[in-house]
């Protein structure tokens, strides 16, 4: 194995609670309980030999993985995670517009459109193509053996969707909770997916998680 990738969405946020679209161009800090969930996943892998962290640029990721950060494990931010912007839908509540236009697009998206994008957004295959580029320069260090990258919902199911060589529009196939772990092996360029949404580290709190 030439490298092993610990990748996880970031916890929770008010907007998520709320239902609020977040996106590239809202940067919004974790709540109670994303902070929690943040805690929960550091206490059961702070034993892990990270080697480098790497979040996206939106303050909710360094957030999450912050103990890891102030532990002194060498931290970089690529922009190329950042979530997939929803355009003028961002910050808005999901209320029947949005779910309509969603469900709307997101058909489109499981139909192949993958280059439709909202109004002022990116299309997911727009979005492929930044990941594509901070996944080489994730993959392009060998002394990092082992790394945590921290990023977003809707980029996660692309980059899985690029790892497991399926298309883009099966982004659908993979489930995404808040601070769930996707551990991803890496050996003669071929990605292998070990753990899928993993969420065992949620599952002694005393807060009750989706």
């Amino acid at each position: 194995m030439e490298k092993e990738l610990y990748i996880i969405r970031h916890g929770e946020t008010d907007y998520n609670k709320l239902g609020i679209v977040q996106g590239r161009g809202v940067n919004t800090d974790l709540n109670a309980l994303g902070r929690e969930q943040g805690e929960a996943f550091y206490q059961y892998y702070k034993h892990v030999p990270f080697d480098k962290v790497y979040t996206s640029a939106l303050k909710r990721t360094h957030q999450t993985v912050k103990n890891f950060i102030e532990d002194g494990l060498p931290w970089e931010q690529l922009p190329g995670l950042d979530e997939l912007s929803f355009g003028i839908w961002e910050g808005k509540e999901s209320k029947e517009d949005w779910v309509s236009a969603f469900r709307e697009m997101n058909l489109s998206w499981q139909s192949g459109q993958c280059d439709l994008a909202f109004e002022k957004g990116e299309s997911p295959n727009q979005v492929s193509e930044r990941l594509q580029e901070a996944m080489d320069i994730i993959l392009s260090r060998p002394s990092e053996k082992r790394v945590l990258v921290c990023m977003h919902g809707r980029s996660l199911l692309v980059l899985l969707c690029m790892l497991s060589q399926s298309p883009i529009s099966c982004m659908t196939n993979f489930s995404h909770s808040n601070t769930c772990l996707y551990r991803v092996s890496v050996a003669d360029g071929q990605f292998n997916i070990l753990e899928a949404n993993d969420i065992r580290h949620l599952a002694n709190s005393v807060r009750v998680y989706p």
